[in-house]
């Protein structure tokens, strides 16, 4: 029987829902759980959510923002243009990181809201759709355009019928973050 080669896969979890962080989470804990690799880039977050810290534990490579970290929608232009450089170094570190270790598990947390909104070049990700990338990737990230939906092999939608928020809940440690 010939032997056939790995293939690797590109995710997409997107949505207004809850959940496609929990979901990378969750694929990043089951890699580590079979002795795999995995590095977990969260892009214009603050790096304090609730997973993140247990997947260090693990073993994971995790890259995150500043803990003071602002809302796009608070930045100054100097800010914006301040964080697209840490965001695109972010991206570097973490290709560098899956590029030492062919095989394994690479979480673009957030990715997908980091280039609509600019703060990484599209064509910075575009490596990661060819078919001779050497990882499995995942995207995160509120919507699901063209350009990256037509090249992924899972694309997942999370939408919330249901949220806490619209009843005036606000965001809890260890279930939202």
């Amino acid at each position: 029987m010939e032997k056939r080669e790995r293939t690797y896969c590109r995710h997409l979890y997107y949505g207004t829902g809850k959940g496609k962080t929990t979901a990378a989470a969750g694929l990043a804990l089951r890699v580590l759980g079979r002795g795999g690799q995995v590095v977990f880039a969260q892009f214009l977050k603050n790096g304090q959510s609730g997973e993140l810290e247990p997947l260090r534990r693990l073993g994971a490579l995790v890259l995150s923002g500043p803990s003071d970290q602002k809302f796009i929608f608070a930045m100054t232009e100097e800010e914006r243009a301040a964080c697209a450089r840490l965001q695109q170094s972010i991206l570097a570190r973490a290709l560098d990181l899956a590029k030492a270790r062919p095989g394994c598990l690479l979480v673009l947390d957030e990715g997908v809201d980091a280039a609509e909104k600019g703060f990484l070049p599209r064509e910075s990700l575009a490596p990661l759709l060819e078919g001779s990338a050497r990882w499995e990737v995942v995207f995160t990230g509120h919507s699901a355009p063209s350009w990256l939906a037509d090249r992924v092999d899972y694309l997942i939608r999370m939408e919330a019928e249901k949220h806490p928020y619209r009843q005036g809940i606000g965001a809890r440690e260890g279930i939202e973050y």
